[in-house]
């Protein structure tokens, strides 16, 4: 019979799942018909949306890595890759890259300030973006401008405090507490 901290566990990784999902589907929801385009003089900046899955992801990572399983994050990305028509496992396979990194960290993560939580943060997705967008370029793929990439790393770098508050006050998504335990009585 599970215990209900496993079942915990399990209720976690659902929502995680649910939730990444919901975020797909609202991004492929087109909210207008015309682009979204600020012009300033002579400038016409096109507005791209953060990448909010990633921040979900990397606030789960950092805060909680046994509710994201890696074969969890590699089926979300890898759908999120065919269904935004990117190549296939080339985004999922550099998030992977940097959650794991940071589940290798998560025990730094305890005791961090969040200052330096968010700059460990900002620096792995800029170095996914920048790895991502080289790959691109030396594969020769169509990429979108750079400006629109730059605009949506700063976006999503930016939006990662508001998941955290998000995580922490709705879904419970707190860090590991040094003293906390597993359902079995081990450290966590």
């Amino acid at each position: 019979m599970a215990s209900p901290a496993d079942s915990q566990v399990w209720v976690k990784r659902g929502a995680f799942v649910l939730i990444a999902f919901v975020i797909m589907v609202f991004q492929l929801v087109p909210q207008s018909m015309e682009p979204r385009v600020i012009s300033l003089g002579t400038w016409h900046l096109r507005l791209v949306s953060p990448d909010i899955c990633l921040a979900l992801t990397l606030v789960w990572v950092a805060r909680r890595p046994k509710y994201t399983p890696v074969w969890i994050i590699a089926a979300i990305f890898l759908m999120g890759d065919l269904i935004f028509q990117r190549p296939p496992g080339l985004w999922a396979g550099l998030v992977i890259i940097l959650t794991e990194q940071l589940r290798k960290r998560s025990r730094e993560f305890r005791s961090m300030p969040f200052l330096a939580e968010w700059g460990s943060i900002a620096i792995g997705i800029t170095t996914i973006t920048i790895a991502n967008r080289f790959i691109l370029l030396l594969l020769a793929v169509d990429v979108a401008p750079f400006g629109m990439i730059l605009l949506q790393l700063i976006l999503t770098i930016a939006i990662y405090p508001f998941v955290v508050l998000i995580m922490h006050y709705v879904f419970v998504i707190t860090r590991v507490t040094p003293g906390e335990t597993g359902s079995r009585g081990q450290r966590v």
